[in-house]
């Protein structure tokens, strides 16, 4: 069930009561969906919003917020090869554990990371204490992306107060074979957060060829087949540096239930900032 209140969004699941052999303590979840206008190469601009953002989610209730995939920089930014920060003690690291302390809420947020003479497409998960207790970096990035970011070589999960969460990347789930999403289903999380940057060329006609089968077809097998949530949150705005310059990121953030149904489907467009809610019961 999908309710819109002042270009808000919000999903419940639906579960069948015939299905529990048992009792059971069911547990659930509110997710903040946080479709952020990012701004190339402007570090201070899209921590601002996010921040802004987070705040309006916390304020509803929201107790896991999500944020794009290299909000802080933009994906294939050239900028990323200067502006990226460390994992943790950088300052968008440690600006994001601020806002989630701050605002008491759990942060899972796509940022460029500099390890070193490496730059990796990362993502963090904060709890609402500030404390950083998951990173991942990105597996299945794109040959255009190879030019700015290494390659990440591990995956895992997090045991938090809200369950066993996951964390990927964007392409991580669009390897074609599931594989990756495969591999960290198997460790058994209740939800798996993808922050993501989803682009068109210029004049992509939506109504036309509606956006979003890449992702359906890479998220429903594996949230059936192991019964877990699956949530993919990207960014909108002009792409205004790297190979993919004047692309537009167009949102079309979604969330898949442990039944492998779409729960929802953010709206498309490059001006299309908002934050969707759904609620997850495991």
């Amino acid at each position: 069930m999908v309710w819109i209140l002042a270009g808000v969004f919000f999903a419940t699941p639906f579960f069948s009561l015939g299905q529990q052999t048992t009792p059971t303590s069911k547990r659930t979840v509110k997710i903040a969906m946080v479709q952020m206008n990012v701004v190339g190469n402007d570090v201070d601009a899209n921590l601002a919003t996010a921040e802004k953002l987070v705040a309006q989610a916390a304020a509803r209730g929201a107790q896991v917020a999500i944020l794009p995939e290299c909000m802080d920089i933009g994906w294939t930014h050239p900028g990323s090869l200067i502006n990226a920060s460390a994992i943790p003690g950088g300052r968008v690291f440690t600006r994001l554990s601020q806002i989630a302390a701050r605002y008491k809420i759990y942060v899972c947020s796509g940022m460029t990371e500099r390890d070193g003479n490496k730059v990796y497409n990362a993502a963090v998960l904060i709890n609402d204490s500030g404390r950083l207790v998951l990173k991942h970096r990105k597996i299945s990035e794109l040959d255009i992306g190879k030019v700015y970011y290494s390659t990440g070589d591990r995956l895992n999960v997090a045991d938090t107060k809200l369950g066993r969460i996951g964390v990927m990347i964007c392409a991580d789930a669009a390897t074609g074979d599931h594989s990756i999403t495969t591999a960290l289903a198997r460790m058994g999380p209740d939800i798996i957060l993808s922050p993501c940057a989803w682009a068109v060329p210029p004049g992509y006609d939506n109504e036309k060829e509606h956006y979003g089968g890449t992702w359906k077809d890479a998220y429903i097998p594996v949230a059936q087949r192991f019964g877990i949530y699956i949530i993919g949150v990207s960014n909108v705005g002009k792409m205004t540096g790297g190979p993919w310059k004047n692309w537009d990121c167009i949102g079309a953030s979604m969330a898949v239930d442990n039944k492998g149904k779409v729960m929802l489907q953010c709206p498309f467009g490059v001006n299309a900032e908002t934050i969707a809610y759904v609620d997850c019961v495991y």
